[in-house]
């Protein structure tokens, strides 16, 4: 079982299962929401994740997605993709021991910022990850 929670620890949850979509997203939304370069995901079956401590705040930050995040400390927490109603993204850095869960690609990285120099050898994808 994975757990996290936020900054300030108002929010925490656990999840279940095998992370999978692990990734290190570019996207310029995920700067913005963020403030960081880049924001490393992990998916898990929405049915996975449990809200073990309060609750996030959940924000529409396009037509097609929500992100929630700590009301209080502002920690980014969850992406949810409309596409993909089964299947809920965790920020890899909120988890209690984020090095469980490493990258396996970057994602989106059209939009890298040129001063982000790549240089794990994980697979790199322009857009999103090609689907299996």
């Amino acid at each position: 079982m994975l757990t996290g929670g936020c900054l300030c620890g108002e929010v925490r949850y656990e999840a279940d299962g095998a992370p999978f979509h692990k990734t290190v997203c570019h996207c310029s939304m995920c700067r913005r929401a963020s403030g960081a370069p880049i924001v490393a995901w992990f998916s898990v079956p929405r049915e996975e994740l449990r809200w073990v401590q309060g609750a996030p705040k959940r924000y529409r930050s396009s037509t097609q997605a929500t992100r929630s995040f700590c009301a209080r400390c502002g920690t980014a927490l969850t992406y949810e993709a409309d596409a993909y109603p089964d299947e809920i993204d965790i920020t890899t850095c909120s988890l209690d021991d984020p090095e469980l869960v490493p990258p396996t690609d970057h994602t989106r990285t059209s939009s890298r910022l040129r001063w982000v120099k790549l240089a794990d050898g994980l697979p790199q994808h322009a857009e999103a990850r090609p689907e299996n």
